[in-house]
């Protein structure tokens, strides 16, 4: 198969999709090039009712448009055309807006100015969704997708459905044995989503296409939607805090946020669209969004139970290549951010246990902490709290008897605080839930709950 290098593309191509034997077939293409199809596996996905017929296909539609960002970010071509059905204005609007800063980081990389070049064609009418929850369609009770990642957060929201007596079922994508291991160790029924790269898309990177981030959380959203349909749930729970919200610099007169299809405009954006668009009964949202980042740490810290299983660190969630041993490699920011969050309220021995080594106490690790802390330098490109809560949790930790003499906290204490003194808040006054959110009234109860 002769490939041509996608950057030189006239045109980004949405060619069609298909849903068969709970199977969905996405195809793209760069201009006349091959197609690239990916496909996502729905395991015994029942046969829809005639009245649920509209809102799959709405789903399927909307998820074949969002995940196309995988492929089109290889070439970045200034033409996107979409064959099957052209989205409506609003759709189109959200599209543009989903690619523009879910790509961000990309862009940022790659030295890229996408404004003007992403333009969703405008043109499919609009039409009413059928009022009712999804769950209707099966006639069944009202249940709720909770996304697994591996990590303390969507553990962190198991734990909160499971107080309040909220029906849910643990799912995740792909094949990650971790995240199987953390979802089969919550209790819940559980529903594991096969999903399939077309391998065209690596044959392309190996000839220099374009690479880097992209918004994976939109895409797994739009999968569970379509989930949701099939399943018969009526509410998709993701748990992301409103620190996803905090820009990670600006470029180019631009706010560039790693996290952005995380943050509060996605949520709101996607599921507007879910709403007029797929189910006027499908409710979408984050339970963790009026949390920081420590106080999720704090929530966490409470029970036991995931130590052995929960993990965040980014080099055990690869598309491709080996997976370490190890749950903890203690070298990316993931793994630095979460030991710092987690220290403030954990039994020392407990996280060091967790993690198999002292990261505070570490020399060696002094630019990855600043870099957390936002000190001479800005956060990562990862899903990590804003700096001043890593400041904020250092500051706590430089207090404590059997913190203060670590490396890294000791030298915090001397060299940072006098410094970030004033930028520091209180890490009590980072606990509290506050902000907008979107998280149902009897689950919103928890936020008054003790801390």
């Amino acid at each position: 198969m002769s490939l041509a290098d996608p950057r030189h593309a006239r045109a980004f191509r949405f060619v069609r999709h298909a849903f068969h034997a709970g199977v969905a077939e996405l195809v793209y293409a760069f201009d006349d090039g091959p197609e690239l199809v990916e496909r996502i596996t729905f395991p015994q996905a029942p046969e829809v009712p005639a009245m649920g017929t509209a809102a799959l296909e709405a789903a399927l539609g909307l998820l074949h448009l969002i995940a196309g960002v995988s492929y089109y970010k290889a070439g970045a071509p200034g033409v996107i055309r979409v064959e099957s059905s052209a989205p409506d204005a609003t759709t189109a609007d959200f599209l543009d807006m989903l690619y523009l800063h879910g790509l961000g980081e990309f862009a940022y990389h790659n030295r890229l100015d996408l404004r003007g070049r992403i333009r969703f064609p405008r043109g499919g009418a609009s039409r009413p969704m059928p009022v009712g929850a999804t769950a209707a369609l099966h006639a069944g009770a009202q249940r709720t997708l909770v996304p697994i990642g591996g990590g303390k957060d969507s553990l962190v929201s198991v734990e909160i459905m499971k107080a309040a007596g909220v029906e849910a079922t643990a799912a995740w994508i792909g094949n990650s044995p971790l995240i199987a291991a953390c979802a089969g160790a919550t209790g819940l029924p559980l529903l594991n989503i096969g999903r399939d790269i077309s391998p065209i898309l690596f044959e392309y990177n190996k000839l220099g296409a374009l690479n880097g981030h992209v918004p994976v959380t939109a895409i797994n959203s739009a999968i569970l939607a379509v989930a949701a349909v099939l399943y018969g749930y009526d509410a998709i729970a993701f748990s992301n805090e409103r620190s996803a919200s905090s820009a990670t610099l600006e470029y180019d007169g631009q706010p560039v946020n790693h996290q952005w299809s995380k943050g509060w405009a996605f949520e709101q954006g996607f599921s507007r669209i879910l709403a007029t668009r797929v189910a006027s009964g499908l409710h979408y949202y984050s339970l963790l969004r009026p949390f920081s980042e420590l106080a999720v740490a704090a929530r966490f810290a409470r029970d036991t139970r995931y130590d052995a299983v929960f993990s965040s660190c980014n080099r055990n969630f690869r598309i491709l290549g080996a997976r370490p041993a190890d749950r903890w490699c203690g070298q990316c920011p993931k793994c630095h951010f979460v030991f710092l969050a987690l220290a403030p309220f954990m039994p020392k021995p407990r996280l060091l246990g967790i993690f198999g080594r002292n990261l505070l106490d570490d020399e060696n690790l002094a630019a990855a902490f600043d870099a957390l802390m936002e000190y001479r330098d800005h956060k990562p490109f990862e899903c990590v709290g804003e700096g001043r809560e890593s400041r904020a949790a250092m500051m706590a930790l430089a207090a404590r008897a059997e913190w203060r003499e670590d490396a890294l906290v000791a030298r915090f204490a001397e060299e940072i605080a006098p410094r970030l003194a004033a930028d520091t808040p209180v890490l009590d006054d980072l606990l509290r839930a506050e902000g907008p959110h979107q998280v149902p009234a009897p689950l919103a109860r928890c936020f008054d709950a003790d801390r």
